[in-house]
């Protein structure tokens, strides 16, 4: 099936996938600091940003969400490019990387080591947030004028919300609550739990944001035993979505990680 994606630069490439009811625009801070560096694909996935859902009868689970993006891969003839994810797209990455898709991973507060209680409190969280943005938008939209408002309203998902740029705040929360995917992708993201991390031949890197309030920093921990031959790295002052709280650092950590 057709991504949207948008497709930039020279050098190795590298495969930029986003979180649930989220879009591939999050990935433009850190995409301005590898440009000449690297030939960045940021994608949306199946029924979000500019993407169209899975054909009607697929389930959006993790594997065939993984499934959508491999295919991409090869319709673009990437030919194993090097990848990072996001919660759900950190999910994704470690996926392909089972599979022997892409040349590394880095995953970025991926989903997949929560416990049961952490999983429903997680889905409760991002519900109400759907709910904001599609219920309350007018008042969602106003808050991301103010540096204040965006601290106030926003730090579920990043560790400095005033810092996120307002327009492009104001395009993640059109496009949390338009996102034609959710309803049926947030009960296949929440079941979705990591295993058999031995199967995951090639470098792997994953960070967590030390003030993560989605996913806590203490899933990291998980991660370390379930993936104990991969790069573990916190990301101070970092939430959720690290990529605008920190796209210096985020950028800096890709280059060590992808190298």
């Amino acid at each position: 099936m057709p991504l949207a994606y948008d497709r930039q630069g020279s050098g190795p490439p590298l495969l930029l996938i986003h979180g649930i009811g989220s879009r591939r625009g999050v990935w433009k801070p850190v995409i301005e600091q590898l440009a000449g560096e690297r030939e960045t694909v940021a994608i949306d996935l199946p029924g979000f940003g500019d993407s169209p859902p899975l054909p009607p009868g697929t389930e959006p689970t993790v594997a065939a969400l993984t499934d959508a993006v491999e295919a991409f891969v090869d319709e673009q003839g990437l030919d194993r490019p090097d990848v990072v994810g996001n919660s759900l797209g950190g999910g994704i990455a470690l996926e392909l990387g089972r599979r022997g898709a892409v040349r590394s991973v880095t995953a970025l507060s991926p989903i997949g080591f929560w416990t049961p209680a952490e999983r429903r409190a997680g889905a409760v969280m991002l519900s109400l947030s759907r709910l904001l943005a599609r219920h309350a938008r007018p008042q969602a939209l106003a808050l991301t004028r103010s540096e204040l408002g965006r601290r106030a309203a926003f730090n579920l998902f990043y560790g400095k919300p005033g810092r996120k740029d307002p327009d492009e705040l104001a395009a993640d929360v059109i496009g949390l609550g338009s996102a034609p995917g959710w309803d049926a992708t947030l009960p296949h993201t929440r079941r979705h739990v990591f295993h058999d991390g031995d199967e995951l031949r090639l470098p792997v890197t994953i960070a967590w944001g030390t003030k993560d309030r989605l996913l806590r920093p203490r899933q990291a921990e998980r991660a370390r035993a379930a993936i104990p031959a991969a790069r573990h790295v916190p990301l101070p002052d970092c939430g959720h979505v690290p990529m605008s709280d920190d796209p210096e650092g985020i950028a800096a950590l890709l280059r060590i990680s992808v190298a």
